[in-house]
């Protein structure tokens, strides 16, 4: 009789039964809302960042990629005037993209029968460049720049892009590539000296071994719009390991830059200018000899110079005469004393046009308020050529 309910047990747990059930579906309602809105959070949350690729992180920051674009920028403006002004052609060259990517997406963007162009970078004081950058063009463009140069009329040429150049086209393709890759050293002008040379054309891009599958490079895309008629594309690919030789130099040209910024050019200058040396030669006199007096010259001839003996002596700096003096001893040296300045006729010239008389054999100096920054350089220098040596008359 122990496992026998009671009435009053059994009514409870036929309520229990009745009530059960739907306190836990409500129970279960609510977290299944809550965990529903979260997920959605979390999607929107997601949805607001970029994946990132850990496989091929980046290489370059956004300042470098901006400095790249600035390049390209002005290396479309360049083309566009180039190409219109050779080819006698409307076309309107923009930077279409520009970004970072491994070589083997660009390689694999080739047809069978594209030809790319292997760039050669010369940078100045560096040499070449151990590595180098390739080119393409698209056949259309190719062609209908070919066209222009052997007469043909504004017509567009459109063709397939596995198109397979002929020997006249390649030649004349090689002439258009000259250009193009010409205008690339005007473009990196602003930041860096660098000339580009066409080292070959490659008719199997997959066969190109320069250049690491795997490496980083750099894919500037351009968009040539001939005559609103056709869109053609201009792919320029730039390895990691050549920009990075590029940007070290443009980077240690700015810290250079910002090294002498702030220093006095002027004063630099001149301390160098009063290191220097210049020769000074006294010249006695000037005479002229028949080349048989000069023939018969032997040891213990005398030449007479035609100039009386305390006559003055001029002093030559380098090759020009400044000054007149007086021979005579000092410490039981010979030495000459300075007396006068020889001005050159283009000085007085000068100085007539300036005081607007010219009268000849007479100078003005011009006075300290009237000398004007950009002669103060050349006032210094004269400075250092006025020199007062005095004779010592006692011996």
């Amino acid at each position: 009789m122990a496992d026998v309910l009671s009435q009053s047990q059994i009514d409870a747990l036929l309520k229990s039964m009745q009530d059960g059930p739907p306190k836990e579906e409500k129970v279960e309602e609510k977290p299944a809302e809550v965990l529903e809105t979260k997920k959605e959070e979390v999607q929107k949350e997601e949805e607001t960042y970029s994946k990132y690729d850990f496989y091929s992180p980046r290489k370059f920051t956004k300042d470098k990629i901006r400095l790249l674009r600035s390049i390209f920028d002005n290396y479309a403006r360049i083309l566009t005037s180039q190409v219109n002004g050779i080819f006698r052609t409307m076309t309107d060259i923009t930077v279409l993209e520009l970004r970072e990517t491994r070589y083997y997406e660009y390689v694999n963007a080739f047809h069978e029968n594209d030809c790319m162009t292997i760039v050669d970078t010369y940078v100045q004081d560096k040499g070449k460049s151990n590595v180098p950058m390739m080119s393409y063009i698209s056949p259309g463009l190719t062609l209908t720049l070919v066209s222009h140069m052997l007469g043909g009329s504004d017509s567009v040429i459109k063709t397939e892009e596995d198109y397979r150049y002929t020997d006249v086209e390649m030649a004349l393709y090689k002439r258009i590539m000259e250009y193009i890759v010409h205008a690339l050293g005007d473009g990196f002008s602003n930041y860096i000296s660098a000339e580009f040379k066409i080292a070959k054309i490659e008719t199997n891009p997959s066969m190109v071994q320069e250049v690491g599958l795997d490496e980083t490079v750099v894919l500037a895309v351009m968009n040539v719009d001939i005559s609103g008629l056709a869109m053609e594309r201009i792919r320029i690919c730039l390895p990691g390991t050549l920009l990075e030789h590029m940007f070290k130099i443009i980077d240690n040209r700015k810290h250079l830059a910002r090294g002498f910024a702030y220093e006095n050019n002027q004063d630099t200058i001149m301390e160098h200018l009063k290191a220097s040396s210049f020769p000074m030669t006294g010249q006695l006199g000037v005479v002229k000899l028949d080349i048989e007096d000069l023939y018969h010259l032997k040891v213990g001839d005398v030449i007479d110079l035609n100039k009386a003996k305390n006559s003055a002596v001029k002093l030559y700096v380098g090759r020009q005469p400044w000054f007149t003096g007086k021979m005579g001893v000092y410490k039981k040296n010979i030495a000459i004393r300075i007396e006068d300045r020889i001005i050159q006729k283009e000085d007085k010239a000068m100085e007539a046009l300036s005081d607007g008389v010219a009268k000849e054999g007479e100078t003005e100096e011009i006075p300290e308020e009237e000398i004007s920054p950009m002669n103060v350089m050349a006032q210094d220098i004269q400075d250092l050529l006025d020199p007062e040596p005095s004779l010592d008359d006692e011996e």
